[in-house]
């Protein structure tokens, strides 16, 4: 079964990395979970509270589930995986300083797989020198970061450049997954 790495830290997002979580196995993909350690990590929720009564310009985080990385950055090798599925959350901007993390997706860009990637997950990619020269989403607020990545920032919710497919966030989690699997069924 070809595996596919999934990147997570404590403050993933939750509804971003579960949705691609359960619905890659369906089409008999391995999803391997890494994070800095093989251990339990927090997830959380991100949402802008509905309520124009009270406003809140950031988002507001909250506890989610708890998901288990089966193995850590350091041990990861690009030739086990078909494609990488990035997550957004809160994580991406702590673990996009591992050089193992960047290592390991770069080599999946380069080798010519697909990536999918969400939200905050951009940051990741900037970090691994992955975006440079490429079209890509994600929400508004993480749009410099792939831009001093080298990346040109494109206003849409899901936008797909080659073999990467991106989207501002969960609410995208289906039109991503289509394209991907797409991608990985292409390979």
């Amino acid at each position: 079964m070809p595996k596919i790495l999934m990147p997570i830290g404590d403050g993933t997002e939750v509804l971003d990395t579960f949705y691609a979580y359960y619905r890659l196995p369906e089409d008999d993909y391995e999803v391997v979970v890494a994070g800095p350690e093989s251990r339990l990590y927090h997830t959380v929720l991100h949402e802008i509270p509905p309520n124009p009564a009270v406003r809140w310009d950031i988002t507001e985080e909250r506890p989610g589930y708890h998901l288990q990385a089966d193995i850590a950055f350091r041990d990861l090798r690009s030739e086990d995986f078909a494609g990488a599925f990035i997550s957004g959350g809160r994580a991406p901007e702590y673990i996009r300083y591992d050089k193992n993390l960047c290592r390991v997706v770069r080599e999946i860009a380069e080798a010519g797989k697909p990536i999918a990637c969400l939200c905050h997950g951009i940051e990741i990619l900037t970090a691994a020198d992955c975006i440079r020269g490429k079209r890509f989403t994600t929400v508004p607020k993480c749009a410099m970061d792939g831009e001093q990545g080298g990346g040109e920032y494109v206003n849409e919710d899901v936008v797909v450049d080659g073999l990467l497919v991106t989207g501002r966030g969960y609410q995208q989690n289906t039109a991503v997954l289509k394209e991907f699997l797409s991608m990985l069924k292409r390979s």
